[in-house]
């Protein structure tokens, strides 16, 4: 049984792709990986600043694994 959650800090680009990936907390056993590569193939919608343009931005997202 592994259960827990991998935090991660990703730059969102202009294009709403995950430009950069950090892990910020991991968990080990090879999960801190999948949790990137899962959240590489996300699309995101992209921040707006007051013009309504599209610009990066950093968030933090956590994935949870429970594995049994």
């Amino acid at each position: 049984k592994v259960q827990g959650g991998v935090t991660l800090r990703v730059l969102v680009g202009a294009d709403g792709r995950a430009a950069q990936i950090h892990v910020a907390r991991g968990i080990g056993y090879g999960l801190d990986e999948r949790a990137i590569e899962s959240v590489r193939g996300w699309k995101f919608a992209p921040a707006r600043d007051a013009a309504k343009r599209s610009v990066p931005v950093w968030i933090t997202i956590e994935v949870i694994f429970r594995l049994f």
